[in-house]
């Protein structure tokens, strides 16, 4: 079979998976089934499918490369990342099941105000629908290179259809599909991922213990970096941040919280989170691992090898046509398990906190439909402008928005004082913005870069404009000892 037909004939049965699951998943499915799966998913499926939700492609593509430039010291993140998902399994996750929520923002408008509420929800459909569109839109680039561009077929039509068949698995079942999808998606990504190292491991004349004691040899395997302050990959740093970005892009998120939510119970639940925050750090040692073999191979081989992303890209082009299928396949599984779910999570957002109608399920059937037609629309607009400058631009703005969902939360979780809700907005606008200025300042005066960190200052000026909003009272529908779950009624 020519090599591009076997590569079709892969993706093809590759959805056919997906399809046959989503049809198993979405009999007799209603609304509560989209949003919250009724309630009765296995918590080891939910995280399983997790591990996989949360390594985007562009995870697949740019952790082997990071070995580059910063060594293995990525996994202090890592460290910081399994400490985050036990807070948020410990406090986060207990309020979330009490309240008995759909969306996770609906306790800001119980605790602060409707406003509260609607600003937080707002941040996240901005930074979410920017994000994974810029996530897939690497990822279509990529499948249009290795699978597409062969046939002639146009780049708008490749994503068009990707996204056209993330639609078609999920408009019936929603999160209750994505539970079953994700599992088989995080075995294909990891059998991917394995072989491929496996791959390079054979094409280099090793063993497996060989590769091990080659890995654990290399200079570009240093973890730790604990004597220099300055550096953006200083232990502290790395490691704080990890878990303030755990708290907040895992916690505060309701793409990501949405399934785990889905369990039968929080003791579930928690499981669920400890499990897959735990899996993080082998997970990401193996994309790791991989970075410091490709660059041997490209040393063995006398090549000089690509920076960054392009260094597993450019061990493909090299390799066999088993290697490319491998590396599709993984890229598909990561891609697709990420982007989902983001679309199921902006859907229920709509929904339930934009227009306020989580029982109406031809409005959450049109605006799944719609959400996937404007994700369609913000891809087709990364690609006009192509502008590599400008996609770091966008990382850096959804970076920032991220920041004034922790500061709401902070605020409504540890603080009594009753906010005055009409300004919220305002103040929340202009924390990324004081941010920004703060970090160009400190580059200038003291050469220092904020790294991560920057979450936590975010968060921090966001507190602090709540706390001067704020005055002393209780909030009304609170009971004694009880200062989180509670508040205004919106």
């Amino acid at each position: 079979m020519h090599p591009i037909m076997w590569m079709i004939t892969v993706v093809l049965g590759y959805f056919a998976l997906l399809f046959a699951v989503s049809r198993w998943t979405g009999r007799r499915a209603t609304n509560r089934t989209f949003y919250r799966a009724d309630r009765q998913s296995p918590w080891f499926m939910v995280a399983f499918g997790m591990v996989g939700a949360s390594i985007s492609g562009i995870t697949f593509v740019s952790v082997p490369g990071m070995v580059q430039t910063t060594q293995m010291t990525y996994l202090q993140t890592c460290m910081g990342f399994a400490l985050g998902y036990v807070v948020v399994a410990f406090v986060l996750l207990p309020l979330y099941y009490r309240l008995d929520m759909t969306s996770i923002y609906g306790f800001l408008g119980r605790r602060l105000g409707t406003r509260s509420h609607r600003t937080a929800s707002s941040f996240f459909l901005l930074s979410k629908m920017t994000g994974a569109a810029v996530r897939f839109y690497v990822v279509c680039v990529i499948l249009q290179r290795f699978v597409f561009a062969p046939f002639g077929v146009p780049f708008a039509v490749t994503v068009a259809g990707m996204v056209a068949l993330i639609w078609l698995y999920t408009r019936q079942g929603g999160i209750k599909t994505l539970v079953w999808t994700d599992s088989l998606q995080t075995a294909c990504l990891f059998a991917a991922l394995l072989l491929i190292i496996y791959k390079v491991v054979t094409d280099m004349g090793m063993t497996v213990s060989d590769a091990v004691g080659a890995v654990s040899g290399s200079e570009l395997s240093r973890v730790f970096v604990l004597d220099d302050w300055v550096s953006k990959q200083n232990f502290w740093k790395q490691f704080v941040s990890g878990v303030f970005i755990t708290i907040v892009m895992t916690g505060l998120d309701q793409d990501m919280m949405q399934k785990n939510l889905t369990c039968k119970s929080l003791r579930g639940a928690q499981k669920d989170m400890c499990t897959y925050g735990l899996a993080f750090l082998p997970a990401n040692l193996l994309f790791l691992s991989l970075g410091v073999l490709l660059s041997m191979w490209y040393q063995q081989q006398g090549i000089s090898p690509a920076a960054g992303d392009g260094l597993l890209p450019g061990y493909v082009q090299m390799s066999s046509e088993t290697v490319v299928v491998l590396f599709v396949v993984g890229i598909m599984a990561a891609s697709f398990s990420s982007a989902d779910s983001a679309l199921a999570s902006l859907t229920t957002i709509f929904c339930v906190d934009i227009f306020r109608r989580e029982h109406d399920e031809r409005l959450r059937r049109r605006t799944h439909l719609w959400v996937c037609a404007v994700f369609v629309l913000f891809i087709l607009l990364f690609d006009a402008l192509n502008s590599t400058s400008l996609i770091d631009a966008i990382y850096i703005l959804v970076g920032y928005t991220y920041g004034p969902l922790l500061g709401l939360f902070a605020f409504g979780l540890f603080s009594r004082r009753v906010v005055n809700d009409r300004l919220v907005p305002y103040f929340c606008v202009a924390a990324p913005f004081a941010c920004y200025g703060l970090d160009w300042l400190a580059q200038g005066l003291w050469n220092y870069y904020f790294g991560y960190e920057l979450l936590m200052l975010n968060g921090l000026l966001t507190f602090a404009g709540l706390w001067l909003l704020s005055r002393q009272g209780e909030p009304s529908g609170c009971s004694q000892g009880e200062p989180s779950g509670c508040g205004q009624a919106e």
